[in-house]
């Protein structure tokens, strides 16, 4: 059987339609022609505007006659949607170009919580490849990834997501040890880069680095991804240049200052 449909919130469906009225040729519109256009009751469209307008959704206008706009927050909302499709594509140019030099998967990933989401996939190469994809969570723990980020948190959101949670293991190489956990993302402050081996996929490992944004936060990292049966210490060591280079490169084109 078909599960239930979620069900919506009436006064978040009004809300929503006043606003789109804005998509329209009309910059502005009075209280009145809301009404008209929606058929609300003059009393619940009130009440929407006003709370628009406290919100800084709309714009109150007072003149010949009273008139509603777009408000600023609208403009700060898009300007961070703007932000994510900027930051996706310079993502996938820079994982795009590490991929070439090395041939391995390249991931750009942020923090969600004590989770990673990955925003940026390159395949590898090679006949023999990681199956990931684009927006799958992974525990930040067992990451390369989520080290990076985990390791840029300051101390106390860093205990403070921590606290009372238990560390999960993906595989028998998992961390499942707070202390061991803390004592990893210090030396990933110290290098700037981390690394995970069988941590989250038994047949898989993988390097990462952190990607700065203008603010100066790790606010997301790049890794390169290598099923073990490519693994050598030689190769690691190339992985680990090339992956600090690629972040370096997705830090600048962000307006921030590369981890050294």
């Amino acid at each position: 059987m078909f599960g239930r449909m979620p069900r919506l919130v009436p006064a978040v469906q009004r809300a929503a339609d006043v606003l789109e009225l804005f998509l329209g040729p009309d910059a502005t519109l009075s209280a009145a022609e809301i009404v008209e256009r929606l058929g609300l009751p003059r009393s619940t469209t009130h009440e929407l505007l006003t709370t628009l307008v406290a919100r800084r959704y709309l714009d109150r206008q007072v003149g010949e006659e009273t008139t509603y706009a777009l408000g600023p927050v609208l403009l700060e909302l898009g300007s961070r949607y703007q932000q994510r499709l900027e930051f996706a594509k310079e993502a996938d140019a820079a994982a795009r170009s590490v991929a070439a030099q090395c041939g391995e998967t390249v991931h750009v990933g942020i923090l969600d919580g004590l989770d990673v989401i990955y925003l940026s996939k390159i395949d590898s190469t090679h006949s023999v490849r990681l199956i990931s994809e684009v927006g799958r969570r992974l525990p930040a723990h067992c990451t390369a990834v989520g080290k990076v980020l985990l390791a840029g948190l300051p101390p106390a959101e860093l205990n403070a997501r921590l606290k009372g949670r238990r560390l999960a293991a993906l595989t028998e190489n998992s961390i499942t040890s707070r202390a061991m956990l803390l004592a990893q993302l210090e030396e990933v402050r110290r290098t700037g880069v981390a690394h995970e081996r069988s941590e989250s996929n038994p047949d898989a490992g993988c390097v990462a680095a952190p990607v700065v944004d203008a603010r100066g936060e790790w606010a997301a990292a790049m890794s390169i991804s290598i099923p073990t049966s490519r693994h050598s210490e030689e190769s690691w060591r190339q992985w680990e240049k090339l992956v600090r280079e690629g972040a370096a490169r997705l830090t600048l084109r962000l307006g921030g200052v590369p981890v050294q």
